[in-house]
């Protein structure tokens, strides 16, 4: 057979792609090399592999893992930081997760937290040129604009007054939709119908509430106004309203009763909240109801009332007003206002309202679905009504009949105000907590009871968010008779706030909030709840945890984990039971370059 006579060039094809292909490699990896040494690429693929890294302990078996580490004290390292882009993460409110839920009465605006094993665990950071807040009360009109960097509601909401960036602050003037020349006038306009001064009212629930500027404005008439808003277009305006030092909380009135107990507030207000009342046979106007106290006041401003366009929505909103036999006190301009009945038995009406039957717990109000039936009144006897009810500050120290609600329960709650009274005064005295300084605004207790650690507040310049677990006695409705505020909450599941929004978090017993009623046994962990409570701490915040020396110890080992600077402190003397205390203070650390 012949043989083809081929050229050198063309011999051994393959050892020459090899040679080419080995080339090739070494001068790619050069390349790489000058790359990741003198370009931000390399920083930038660090941080992605950081991210990959923490999203790998979302892995149930990896992040089992850790957890127990962290429980025994055996992971020497703090826990990671989360990425730059998670500086303000709520994980029950992440509009990622839940823009693909149901549209169908908001549904996809309310609380959705995901599993523990599906949320990384990490430490949220602040954001870039962070500063310790504004202190109390010149952050009621201006905050630091480096701490939230967000100018969509400056940008919208600027011509009304709501707020402004002026040099390195964001400046609030007071005004909202409804009273762009400030909160001040509107607020003496409503004086002429409605008792604002003298003591009367007390609680106020402030519905789609902006910046939160009404309520700021009625706290220097002695009315504690909790506000709340979703998480929406308008990004952060209960963070915008929170840094100022006001009460706030994210919440979305959708299918669900508001985690607040019946008869909790003595003024609740809507400006311009387009919250559709009447539609859903009233149901929201139903909720409402629940809420406010007999003989309260219900103020809606904006929408339908007196609107154009809208007179079946105002002829609507009247008359289920009618139905549930609210008293009309005025309506003047777009602003209407009802006073409650101290009883009502509904009137025949085309929305079908009907009283709540014996089984309805109308103070149940944890992931509870929202009732188209009214609370009864008349079976309260008028003891709870405003004007029934003593005057504040008489209402924070006298004992509520719905203490009854425990066994002993007036003695309790009398025993438990002058318990909190001493450890108050040990907090401030002995240990040097920051109480009663300009560094403390904004405080949690994340286990509050009948709301004694508030109440021994009382002279400080604070407001206190008294959290009641859901799975404990449900004692949040004497916290309102006592003219203070809270909610109902779960600790197994995250907060619904921003990060960075409490100068001090203060709970005793935190190991029983992780545990099931009457039983050793635990429901989630210690290491989700203190990196939860970390993600709600402003830097440089306090910590003060009550628990049994060998609970406090297992937590002063977590307490390195997220940051914190700790000591274990001796109960106040004359204390009963065996407990330690923990102090600690959450260090100013931020994200480096390479980390961001």
């Amino acid at each position: 057979m012949a043989h083809l006579n081929l050229p050198p060039s063309k011999r051994n094809p393959r050892q020459w792609k090899l040679l080419d292909f080995i080339s090739a490699l070494f001068f790619a990896l050069v390349l790489l090399f000058f790359l990741l040494v003198f370009t931000p690429l390399g920083d930038s693929m660090a941080a992605s592999g950081r991210q990959a890294l923490l999203v790998s302990t979302s892995d149930p078996k990896q992040r089992h893992r850790l957890v127990a580490l962290l429980e025994l004290g055996r992971h020497h390292q703090p826990i990671e930081a989360c990425p730059a882009d998670s500086v303000d993460h709520m994980p029950c409110e992440d509009p990622r997760r839940n823009s693909q839920l149901s549209r169908e009465m908001n549904f996809y605006r309310e609380r959705h937290c995901p599993l523990p094993d599906e949320t990384p665990l990490c430490l949220i950071p602040p954001p870039l040129g962070y500063k310790i807040s504004v202190h109390w009360p010149e952050s009621l009109h201006k905050i630091w604009h480096s701490n939230m960097p967000h100018n969509k509601i400056a940008d919208r909401k600027g011509h009304q007054g709501w707020m402004k960036e002026q040099g390195p602050y964001f400046l609030f003037p007071g005004g909202g939709t409804m009273f762009p020349d400030g909160a001040a006038p509107y607020i003496e306009k409503l004086g002429q119908y409605i008792p604002i001064t003298g003591g009367t009212i007390r609680t106020a629930l402030d519905m789609g509430c902006g910046v939160a500027s009404f309520g700021g404005s009625l706290l220097s008439e002695g009315i504690l106004t909790l506000s709340f808003a979703p998480r929406d277009s308008h990004k952060a305006q209960i963070q915008f309203a929170l840094e100022r030092g006001v009460p706030a909380f994210v919440l979305m009135l959708g299918t669900r009763r508001l985690p607040f107990p019946t008869f909790a507030f003595d003024f609740i207000h809507c400006s311009r909240c387009l919250i559709p009342f009447t539609a859903y046979n009233a149901t929201y106007f139903i909720e409402v109801d629940r809420l406010l106290r007999p003989g309260g006041y219900l103020v809606i401003s904006g929408p339908p009332v007196q609107w154009p366009k809208q007179d079946k929505e105002w002829a609507d909103l009247q008359a289920v007003a009618r139905a549930l036999c609210y008293e009309l006190i005025a309506v003047d301009g777009n602003t209407v206002i009802w006073k409650k009945p101290d009883s009502c038995l509904p009137n025949q009406n085309e929305f079908g309202i009907e009283l709540c039957d014996e089984s309805n717990d109308p103070s149940y109000a944890w992931y509870f679905k929202l009732k188209k039936c009214v609370t009864k009144t008349s079976s309260v006897n008028g003891e709870y009504a405003i004007g029934t009810i003593p005057k504040w500050p008489d209402r924070l120290i006298t004992a509520p009949s719905r203490a009854l609600v425990l066994k002993n329960g007036i003695d309790l709650f009398e025993a438990d105000t002058r318990r909190w009274e001493r450890r108050v005064a040990y907090y401030k005295n002995t240990l040097n907590v920051k109480l009663g300084t300009p560094a403390i605004r904004n405080v949690m207790d994340m286990n509050a009871f009948f709301g004694g650690f508030a109440a021994a507040l009382k002279s400080d310049p604070v407001w206190v968010m008294n959290v009641v677990p859901a799975r404990k006695p449900l004692t949040l409705d004497v916290i309102y008779d006592r003219g203070l505020i809270g909610v109902y909450h779960d600790w197994c599941e995250p907060f619904s706030t921003y990060p960075r929004t409490y100068d001090l978090i203060h709970v005793s017993g935190i190991e029983s909030l992780i545990k099931l009623p009457g039983s050793s046994k635990s429901r989630c962990n210690l290491v989700d709840l203190m990196v939860e409570i970390d993600r709600m701490l402003r830097p440089e915040g306090t910590v003060v945890i009550r628990d049994s020396p060998e609970v406090i110890e297992k937590v002063a080992r977590m307490a390195h984990a997220v940051r914190w600077a700790a000591t274990i402190n001796d109960k106040e003397p004359n204390s009963h039971g065996r407990e330690n205390i923990l102090v600690a203070t959450k260090t100013f650390w931020q994200l480096t370059s390479s980390s961001s």
